[in-house]
């Protein structure tokens, strides 16, 4: 089975080991990778062996359409962050999916399994102040797509002491 993991940009750049400080980050979920598993061991198969990324299969309305859905919201640097995950996780879908079918089919999921329309239509608006509860979040999302999403939240590094505990919603996965 296929990982499909989309991220808030706001809430990956405070994780990040290098800020995204020259970067604004962008206030809408963004693809963060497909991944292929598998249910004994859902952390593999990565760092298949297939075929390297090939820059110049990215023809240039995917690659138009890849730097909006999915952009690398930490460095800026989109083509270097597709080969990446293209090398980790794309090549261990070779023997269904090649690099085009990768990434076209991550970009058609990405628009038919919108997060940031379907919470905005639930008036569900990520922010650093108003907060929602997971299962608010999960049934928004599950009453437009029929599949429960995984949430994965971190904690704000940004939160007041003395104030209570609150987590930051980072990705979203089917």
């Amino acid at each position: 089975y296929f990982q499909f993991v989309q991220q808030w940009p706001p809430a990956t750049c405070i994780r990040s080991t290098k800020p995204c400080s020259k970067h604004r980050p962008l206030q809408i979920f963004t693809i963060h990778g497909l991944w292929p598993s598998n249910y004994s061991n859902p952390k593999m198969p990565s760092n298949c062996v297939g075929s390297q990324f090939n820059e110049s299969k990215l023809y240039p309305q995917l690659r138009s359409r890849l730097k909006r859905s999915w952009p690398d919201v930490e460095s800026g640097n989109d083509t270097k962050f597709w080969e990446g995950e293209w090398n980790k996780h794309g090549t261990c879908s070779e023997q269904i999916l090649d690099q085009i079918q990768y990434f076209e089919r991550s970009h058609e999921m990405w628009n038919s399994f919108n997060i940031t329309h379907i919470l905005k239509n639930a008036s569900i608006v990520p922010s650093a102040t108003q907060t929602w509860k997971y299962s608010d979040i999960v049934s928004a999302i599950k009453a437009v797509t029929k599949r429960t999403p995984a949430l994965r939240c971190k904690s704000n590094p940004t939160q007041p002491k003395g104030q209570a505990k609150t987590q930051l919603l980072h990705e979203v996965v089917f």
